[in-house]
């Protein structure tokens, strides 16, 4: 079972930055690919940006450019950065992940591990 906490989120106005957190249970470079999505009101939960155990980055076509994704395997935490902040980025952040040695799923349905979220509301 893999566990995991984010943290980091918070209210800002568009073009500001915020950096989440994402504390897991267990190495995040140990076979688990780990990735972030959103979800807001509405809407379907989405990924935005993923790692694999090898460290192949992907980002979804809304973030490239200013969101980036890393890890501290040391501290075995997550992080997405997110910089340029605009309204369509206010959205419920989720931590997720699954084993994988190789590759990222792209659907939510196959993460079985996640954490409880945590909000980013950007304003105008």
């Amino acid at each position: 079972q893999v566990q995991l906490v984010e943290s980091g989120g918070g209210s800002v106005q568009a073009g500001g930055s915020l950096r989440l957190s994402c504390a897991a249970s267990v190495a995040t470079d140990s076979g688990y690919c780990v990735g972030w999505f959103r979800q807001a009101p509405g809407k379907e939960r989405g990924r935005v940006a993923s790692i694999t155990p090898g460290g192949t980055t992907y980002y979804s076509a809304s973030v490239k450019g200013r969101f980036a994704i890393s890890q501290d395997n040391a501290k075995s935490t997550l992080y997405l950065q997110m910089n340029s902040l605009q309204p369509e980025d206010t959205a419920m952040y989720y931590c997720a992940a699954h084993r994988s040695p190789i590759a990222c799923f792209n659907n939510p349905n196959f993460y079985p591990f996640w954490g409880r979220g945590t909000q980013v509301t950007v304003s105008s």
